[in-house]
């Protein structure tokens, strides 16, 4: 008898624990399997949150089959005191495992708003941006100009600003003049401090910067000077030879100058070609926004053509009457350009021109280039008569 009730006890634990072990790996799977999620979502976890929030925020939301299972899962790989506050970006088909990593991984939310200040040549437009997940494409749901504005700021800005996993970023656009960044800096109301005084011009680094809210002006900038001093002497050390250029310095003022001539990217290295080869003649650079910045010291654009009175007036900047380059960059020219600078294209051009399409007409000769200048002036005669 008690034989019996022994094999029959043996036989029930080896049935729960083949039951056990299957269960185990059933969980398993279900936790490292592709989940059932059909399009992305934005994940929103509070300040204070736990993960028995989240797994019923994920389950409303069909991103996981299974709450318990992601909590044993979470509480099996130790990460349960993890948990991150945020807006996190979750993917379609994203594991439990995946979407465990995600809320754990720390670092800046992926999703959500995002509050976005552009720093252009003309202006500075600060915009609050909601992100899609499903698309991955921004939607602007308000935008205004600091510079423009009177009284206080959009409520809708205002209520984002102040919310804890809202995302800051500053844009700033090639070519912008290093007083038009600390301009443009001093009226972005979520940064903090001064600066002592305007960056020497092109020494900083157009590009997307990711701040968060109360940070240092003046360490925002020495971070775009960082960025500048890093590209520049990459391209320096990776430049063409016999270039006409005594220093990076003035590698870094002909990519100033190419940044202000051409804003396609495919004539770059043409425009660095011509003025390669005016200084290698030698023949004066002549061009246009050199005169501008000796006019406007970059503090805003001209609003208005070249007075003749003004290309003639000698200035350090004024191309028609000096010499080779002026004797700073007249912008903060983007990577492109000071790679285009220090690797042109070769080319036998000496000129170019609008040709009314948004590029240049390219001439190697003076009569070429007179050509190209009448059909450039006919093209403006039709516009303007429209």
């Amino acid at each position: 008898m008690w034989r019996n009730i022994a094999s029959n006890a043996l036989s029930l634990f080896i049935v729960l624990l083949i039951l056990a072990v299957g269960g185990i790996a059933w969980g398993k799977k279900q936790y490292t399997q592709a989940g059932p999620l059909e399009q992305a979502i934005c994940l929103r976890v509070d300040k204070g949150s736990n993960f028995s929030r989240v797994a019923d925020s994920l389950t409303d939301q069909g991103a996981i089959s299974n709450a318990s299972v992601f909590r044993i899962g979470v509480e099996y790989s130790d990460k349960a005191a993890a948990l991150k506050a945020g807006s996190f970006l979750v993917r379609e088909g994203s594991s439990m495992s995946d979407i465990v990593d995600i809320v754990t991984r720390g670092g800046a939310s992926t999703c959500g708003t995002e509050i976005l200040y552009r720093v252009g040549v003309l202006t500075a437009v600060m915009q609050v941006r909601e992100l899609d997940p499903a698309t991955q494409d921004y939607k602007i749901t308000a935008e205004f100009k600091p510079a423009e504005l009177e009284g206080a700021v959009p409520e809708i800005y205002a209520a984002k600003a102040a919310e804890s996993d809202t995302r800051f970023r500053i844009a700033l656009a090639e070519g912008v003049t290093s007083w038009q960044v600390v301009d443009s800096l001093s009226r972005a109301d979520f940064l903090s401090g001064e600066v002592a005084e305007t960056p020497a011009e092109g020494s900083l680094a157009p590009d997307s910067y990711e701040v968060k809210p109360g940070a240092d002006r003046a360490s925002l900038i020495a971070k775009m000077q960082e960025a500048q001093t890093a590209i520049l002497a990459a391209a320096w050390e990776d430049r063409a030879a016999d270039l006409p250029y005594a220093s990076a310095e003035e590698a870094l003022i002909m990519a100033s100058i190419v940044e202000k001539e051409t804003g396609l990217a495919e004539e770059r290295r043409q425009v660095a070609s011509v003025f390669v080869n005016r200084l290698n003649q030698p023949m004066r650079l002549q061009t246009d926004p050199t005169v501008i910045y000796g006019i406007t010291r970059g503090q805003g654009s001209l609003g208005r053509g070249l007075r003749q009175s003004e290309l003639r007036r000698e200035t350090p900047y004024n191309t028609y009457v000096i010499d080779g380059l002026p004797p700073t960059p007249i912008a903060n020219p983007g990577k492109a350009a000071i790679e285009a600078a220090l690797n042109p294209d070769t080319t036998p051009y000496l000129f170019f021109v609008a040709d009314g399409t948004g590029g240049h007409a390219f001439a190697e000769t003076l009569a070429e280039h007179n050509a190209n200048v009448a059909k450039w002036r006919e093209i403006e005669a039709e516009r303007a008569n429209q």
